[in-house]
């Protein structure tokens, strides 16, 4: 019975709209990891702190997202796509995310040898 359940699971999530991928949605992810790596590491450099640069730069590739879209769906096509927004933003935030868990790992490293030497 658990091997026929499990060959209906599968059937069913093989066949699920939900599993479809548009080649556009995965440029506009793309677009929103570039522009916020851009984004990170400008702000990082700038302010060494990894809160703003993370929310600078989620910030930054969710608006030109919701702005892409804006002007798609108001002056162009009239359709205004959400699975492209959040994708874009989705793209944001993966590569926020992945900065900000490793970006100042040396640095506390180096500050703790500091400490230790100088203790």
């Amino acid at each position: 019975m658990r091997i026929l359940f499990l060959i209906l699971a599968l059937t069913l999530v093989n066949n699920s709209s939900a599993q479809i991928t548009l080649e556009d949605d995965g440029l506009h992810f793309l677009t929103g990891a570039a522009i916020s790596s851009g984004t990170y590491a400008l702000v990082y450099s700038k302010t060494k702190n990894k809160k703003k640069a993370f929310w600078y730069s989620f910030g930054l590739s969710s608006l030109a997202g919701i702005s892409k879209e804006f002007y798609d769906g108001n002056i162009i096509s009239g359709k205004f796509d959400t699975s492209e927004m959040i994708a874009t933003m989705l793209g944001g935030l993966t590569a926020s995310y992945t900065f900000n868990i490793f970006t100042g790992k040396k640095e506390k490293k180096q500050r703790a040898k500091l400490k230790s030497i100088s203790d």
